[in-house]
């Protein structure tokens, strides 16, 4: 499964009993909608909870703000609160992570299959197609 979003905060790295490390983040995924017998269009924000265990380098480029594009699979938590009350939340174990756009204090570097920006100064290439 793939979906796009915008981190809600900073990816947080934490380590497990069994000494492993997660980054965990979470992130807003904006869509939109006409109901049948209205042209007003319905905004709607859904929050998802995810978990990346391949390597915990990657937590220094989640920033909150940075746009990502996810693969893995989804799951569901439900759950009794304190108070007695249902509870659910989504999860998504992300199995890829593709940055789209960095937040203005992020600079992108080399990492796995991202590449650096060019700068501004080097010569763009006219490509035949």
């Amino acid at each position: 499964m793939e979906i796009t979003g915008r981190l809600t905060r900073d990816a947080v790295v934490v380590k497990t009993a069994k000494d492993r490390q997660v980054v965990n983040f979470s992130i807003a995924v904006n869509d939109t909608y006409k109901t049948k017998d209205s042209t007003e269009v319905k905004k709607i924000v859904t929050f998802i909870d995810c978990s990346y265990w391949l390597s915990a380098g990657i937590a220094q480029w989640l920033k909150k703000g940075t746009m990502v594009e996810l693969f893995g699979r989804i799951g569901v938590n439900a759950y009794l609160s304190s108070e007695g009350k249902a509870v659910g939340s989504l999860t998504f174990h992300t199995s890829n992570i593709k940055i789209l756009i960095f937040t203005s204090d992020t600079q992108p570097v080399q990492w796995g299959n991202f590449l650096p920006m060019k700068n501004k100064d080097e010569e763009t290439v006219d490509l035949p197609f």
